[in-house]
């Protein structure tokens, strides 16, 4: 396995395989590796001749400066994950390399995918991941390149980016890898308390009540359910819950046939920010 550290030595390796008309997997990541992540370098395996993962926290995506301190950051342990599933290659950049001096996003447009949802509570979140994203499918230049659906409106902003840039890369989504009791894997799960984690399950638990209540309920009146049950929780708070048309991310208030919806939440647990979605059926 390969490990890079400046955009020079990569793009020199990318430039040799792509004259031998290689496919290229591309997996960018945030390092503290799970099995999530893990099944996404798999995916890329399997559909390419070539796959990278980047480990890079980028701190443009983070509105709040403490969770980028807070972040877990792992890179020993992720480099020996990613050897142990012979990933052939690891982009590992500073901050410097990637952003010079100027540590700042690109103002975006994603024809208000951003205004949705996490948009709503996570200031300039989005304008950090395009930015950074679109550096390394610039640096990189990929085939395909792989993303989980635990991040849904991430994945919709990303997909919105490359039609709007031209980026010749095709984004693809992967189902969300999930723990024992369906909390969905991330690697702020890491902070959690084991208490937290095991309670965790009621997250999942809640997406997936709200998908059968769906024939027989109201969207108001599932609204009101799910802010019942977290209220009445000791270790969870609500930040939001919403069910949206996957196309637009847009909230709806009735389920439209022939559409397609998902069930977007957010949880804190003490400071930890937990997110989980399901598509419904209509």
């Amino acid at each position: 396995m390969r490990v890079f550290k400046t955009k020079k030595e990569l793009k020199r390796h990318i430039s040799a395989l792509l004259s031998q008309k290689n496919k290229i997997g591309f997996v960018p990541t945030m390092g503290a590796l799970h099995k999530g992540h893990l099944s996404l370098v798999d995916m890329s395996k399997k559909e390419n001749d070539f796959t990278i993962v980047s480990i890079f926290v980028n701190p443009t995506q983070f509105d709040k400066k403490e969770d980028l301190e807070k972040y877990p950051r792992t890179i020993t342990q992720d480099l020996s994950l990613l050897e142990q599933i012979n990933c052939d290659a690891v982009f590992l950049p500073s901050v410097e390399e990637i952003y010079d001096q100027d540590v700042s996003s690109q103002a975006f447009d994603f024809d208000g995918l951003e205004n949705e949802m996490e948009g709503k509570f996570r200031d300039g979140h989005f304008d950090g991941v395009g930015t950074i994203v679109k550096a390394f499918f610039e640096i990189v230049t990929p085939t395909n390149a792989y993303f989980g659906e635990k991040d849904f409106q991430q994945l919709q902003i990303i997909k919105k980016m490359v039609e709007k840039a031209q980026l010749d890369v095709q984004v693809v989504g992967c189902p969300i890898f999930r723990e024992a009791n369906g909390l969905a894997m991330s690697s702020r799960n890491e902070r959690l308390t084991v208490a937290q984690r095991n309670e965790g399950s009621m997250i999942y638990e809640t997406l997936k009540s709200v998908n059968k209540k769906i024939a027989s309920h109201s969207l108001s009146d599932i609204q009101n359910w799910v802010t019942s049950e977290f209220e009445k929780h000791p270790l969870f708070e609500l930040e939001y819950f919403v069910v949206a048309d996957e196309a637009t991310l847009k909230e709806v208030k009735n389920i439209s046939p022939g559409k397609s919806h998902r069930a977007f939440i957010a949880v804190y647990a003490d400071s930890i920010r937990l997110i989980d979605n399901l598509s419904l059926n209509n």
